[in-house]
């Protein structure tokens, strides 16, 4: 009997930009990764390092040789598509217009996005503001895939429910281009109960989105209980999630085959312990 071919588990974590795309796939392969994720500027402000168009050949180059996955590149925090401001939506339009541009030269990679916070002007309000910005990036073409991230619904975050996300979906023109990356600490705290009931949230995210729109993990133990609408990250293992839990993720069946970039509250050694124990902890498919 021929034996099954064990499915690629894709695994990384977030690192620094600062270097460069080159050396940045270096650092990962050191640590273990296959994938990773990077911010595409600054993650508190708005600048960014002019682009080194060697190194980026020089990145395609050592992506395709060394197998590497997708790669997930994060919108800075600043950048809030429904501020209350009009200059402030601008300046979020702006900056994700370049960057979007600046993917496309990347071969394989994802831009992910939180879609922002309110302000007090409501969800009703801020959707649609959202969609617009994200229509206006998209128009410029290109391939590169754009992701909504699940958030933890504090303060005003959008995108606390999937009803929301899909709100916005259904308001952008270029939908074949759109996905959601789940991150695990947000829905938790979210009140999307993974642990106890994963089964069924999935089912619900399937029902509401479409399970052919997810496209990335965000692997997060979290600080909190379900339902805390807290946002504050964990180590694997060490968190409200367990381990238990977290390696039910890892392997459930509608999931294995994603992405999974961890954003845990780590420095690189203690990320290549946590990329080592969740390689052990994966089954074979």
């Amino acid at each position: 009997m021929e034996k099954k071919k064990t499915e690629t588990f894709w695994i990384g974590c977030h690192l620094s930009s600062a270097k460069g795309y080159l050396a940045m796939g270096k650092e990962g392969e050191r640590l273990g990764c296959n994938v990773f994720q990077f911010f595409t500027r600054n993650p508190r402000g708005g600048s960014v390092k002019p682009l080194d168009l060697e190194d980026v050949a020089q990145y395609n180059a050592f992506h395709r040789e060394k197998g590497f996955g997708t790669l997930l590149a994060h919108a800075p925090y600043t950048m809030n598509p429904c501020a209350a401001k009009p200059e402030l939506r601008e300046f979020a339009r702006s900056k994700m217009k370049e960057d979007l541009a600046r993917l496309e030269l990347l071969e394989d990679v994802m831009f992910n996005f939180h879609p922002g916070s309110h302000v007090q002007q409501g969800a009703e309000a801020a959707i649609p503001m959202i969609a617009d910005v994200v229509n206006d990036i998209l128009s410029a073409g290109g391939k590169t895939p754009i992701l909504l991230e699940t958030m933890a619904g504090k303060g005003s975050e959008v995108g606390r429910s999937f009803e929301e996300l899909r709100a916005i979906i259904d308001r952008v023109e270029q939908k074949e281009r759109m996905g959601i990356c789940l991150d695990t600490c947000h829905v938790y705290d979210g009140g999307y109960d993974i642990i106890g009931n994963l089964e069924g949230v999935l089912q619900e995210f399937d029902d509401i989105i479409g399970l052919d729109r997810l496209k990335a993990i965000h692997l997060n133990d979290s600080k909190n209980p379900m339902g805390s609408h807290k946002d504050r990250h964990e180590k694997i293992g060490e968190g409200a999630l367990t381990l238990a839990g977290i390696t039910a993720i890892i392997n459930h069946p509608k999931l294995r085959h994603l992405p999974f970039y961890l954003e845990t509250p780590n420095e690189a050694e203690g990320y290549a312990k946590e990329i080592a124990l969740l390689r052990s902890l994966r089954k074979d498919g």
